[in-house]
């Protein structure tokens, strides 16, 4: 997820201008000179995690090409309110155009990597990792995963055909018709290619330990609070990874990080962040 497929962001890009109609705009239409020219500047209203600030150029070039852009903070760098983020230069009615656009992806983006960035700080000087989930939103996927990146963590899965993980819904069927949970492992790996990644999810410590004794690569334990964690951290001796997940936040995080798995996955991280505040302001 470090480096962002060209094509695919475009489209993003063109959605949502295209979403927002952006070619009538008859509010600036009716007020502003069509050549007239300006400067405006994006500006931080809170502090956190600036993400996918290089999403800006793009966006305005879509719109007018001449449009100049100067980007005067980093890409994941901690940034303070009244923080300059950017200055831009061009046809005014253009960058209005552009500027709600712009502000949404900044300000969702960048509040994904600021929530995750809590979470790293949350689980630092153990051994846990945190990871994203699929709860992201239709379309934004790449966008979301990448901001999780920025603050500091994983990415899980980005779709469906990048391993296998069987989930509760799967082993509920399979169990009803007779098949064991080790049978329901040795049957993945057989349909599987040989490189491909098995995780399992478990929600008890009696199935944690069947797994255990089974050809999977992670462990995913659902809903376990930190003594049974602890009882399967201790049982797996390192033999696969573990993964947290479910019913975790800010509050009790550090306790399932202390329980010695390998992973937390968020889906908060992407489903509920909550966005961090920037406006554009045109020089007066």
């Amino acid at each position: 997820m470090n480096k962002l497929p060209q094509e695919q962001i475009e489209s993003i890009i063109r959605l949502a201008l295209e979403e927002d109609d952006y070619e009538n705009d008859i509010t600036s239409n009716a007020i502003i000179p069509e050549n007239q020219t300006g400067t405006a500047f994006i500006i931080a209203k809170e502090e956190g995690v600036l993400a996918c600030v290089n999403i800006i150029l793009p966006i305005l070039h879509t719109v007018d090409p001449t449009i100049r852009v100067n980007l005067l903070q980093n890409e994941g760098g901690h940034i303070k309110k009244d923080d300059i983020i950017a200055e831009i230069e061009g046809n005014l009615r253009k960058i209005l155009v552009a500027e709600r656009t712009v502000l949404n992806f900044l300000s969702h983006l960048s509040g994904i990597a600021t929530i995750t960035a809590s979470y790293v700080e949350k689980v630092k000087g153990t051994k846990a990792i945190i990871r994203d989930t699929r709860k992201t939103l239709p379309g934004m996927r790449l966008l979301e995963k990448y901001a999780v990146t920025v603050g500091g963590g994983e990415n899980h899965r980005l779709n469906m055909a990048d391993g296998i993980l069987i989930k509760d819904n799967h082993l509920a069927f399979l169990r009803k018709n007779g098949t064991t949970l080790t049978d329901i492992i040795r049957k993945a790996r057989k349909n599987s290619d040989s490189n491909t990644v098995i995780e399992v999810e478990v929600d008890n410590v009696d199935d944690a330990m069947e797994v255990l004794q089974t050809d999977v690569d992670i462990i995913l334990l659902d809903n376990m609070n930190a003594e049974d964690m602890k009882k399967v951290v201790a049982a797996s001796g390192g033999k696969v990874k573990l993964e947290a997940s479910g019913g975790i936040n800010l509050d009790n995080i550090r306790e399932a990080a202390l329980a010695g798995v390998d992973y937390i996955s968020i889906g908060a991280l992407t489903h509920s962040a909550k966005s961090l505040d920037f406006s554009l302001e045109v020089e007066s």
